[in-house]
């Protein structure tokens, strides 16, 4: 197959796309990529939106059903069935093009200690998103999060947002745009299912660590990220993330430290409710508030169901 540049398009590795109510996303994605490009789609929205029909109509496109049990379980279930010796987590509203995932792909293909390499999402104003990769959670990164001194001192908090082609060591990336070799993420276990969405990244990044193995944040390898391509609420997922990271940090730092790091994110959030009340922003504070609840209880719900445990 060609790609086009009008060279050998690879054939050596595939896309991993987890889908909830994306179609759109992942149509358009596609119609960027060379159509014989092995593409695995893995809906967790039940076929409510046809996105399986899209993907099988490609000549090396495969689809699954993820079943509705959360991204960490559908990413694991399309790169552990995957044939191919590398595989690409890709979001449905990342737009990369094919030198960057040939760049990505080579740099786990050509270096056995790294486990992934992962490109830079940017977002509508073309500057890197924060959150493309970060630190382990910290009492000191925690409260220079809530107090918002990441601004100023950009490597002081929990998530990273560097400049492009900035040299940055991170403890774990975003799989927005991921690869690994499939036989690495294997033995690794792939991601925690027990995270249903948010900190399986961070989590995964702890298990490379403690394997001696590397992850690489090509911050010179830019791709237009529209954050938030799903159709999952916005206040859900907000609670979600604030659960995801109190369960996280609950499993690795101990009861303590764990309350400590919980308290100062929604003390954070809560004065950035109050912010975003003051200035007339309801719905903003409103996802701040659903964050602030996440973290303070670690429970949340998708679609009425209870996804992450309290405690």
């Amino acid at each position: 197959m060609t790609d086009d540049r009008g060279g050998e398009a690879p054939d050596d590795f595939e896309l991993v796309i987890v889908s909830y109510r994306s179609r759109p996303q992942v149509e358009q994605l596609l119609a960027g990529l060379d159509p014989d490009l092995p593409v695995a789609v893995v809906d967790n929205a039940g076929g409510q939106d046809g996105v399986l029909d899209l993907v099988e109509r490609r000549p090396a496109g495969r689809g699954l059903d993820g079943g509705g049990n959360g991204f960490a379980h559908a990413a694991n279930l399309g790169a552990l069935s995957s044939p191919y010796p590398v595989v690409v987590f890709l979001n449905p509203d990342a737009r990369p093009t094919m030198e960057v995932l040939t760049s990505i792909v080579d740099d786990v293909r050509d270096d056995p200690g790294l486990a992934s390499s992962a490109a830079t999402p940017t977002g509508g104003d073309g500057r890197p998103e924060l959150g493309v990769g970060g630190w382990e959670p910290s009492v000191p990164r925690a409260l220079a999060h809530a107090v918002a001194l990441h601004k100023l001192a950009p490597r002081a908090g929990l998530f990273a947002r560097p400049e492009p082609h900035e040299q940055l060591e991170v403890d774990w990336t975003t799989g927005a745009c991921m690869a690994v070799r499939t036989e690495t993420f294997r033995a690794l276990g792939g991601f925690d299912e027990s995270y249903y969405v948010y900190n399986e990244d961070v989590s995964f990044g702890r298990t490379v660590r403690g394997h001696g193995l590397r992850q690489r944040l090509r911050t010179d390898l830019l791709v237009p990220h529209a954050s938030g391509g799903s159709g999952a609420p916005s206040l859900e997922m907000m609670r979600l993330r604030g659960a995801s990271m109190a369960r996280y940090v609950r499993a690795g730092r101990g009861p303590a430290a764990s309350r400590v790091i919980s308290s100062a994110l929604a003390a954070g959030y809560l004065v950035r409710v109050v912010e975003q009340r003051a200035l007339r922003n309801p719905g903003r504070a409103a996802e701040h508030m659903s964050y602030v609840r996440g973290v303070m209880t670690g429970r949340a719900w998708v679609a009425g169901r209870e996804v992450t445990a309290g405690g």
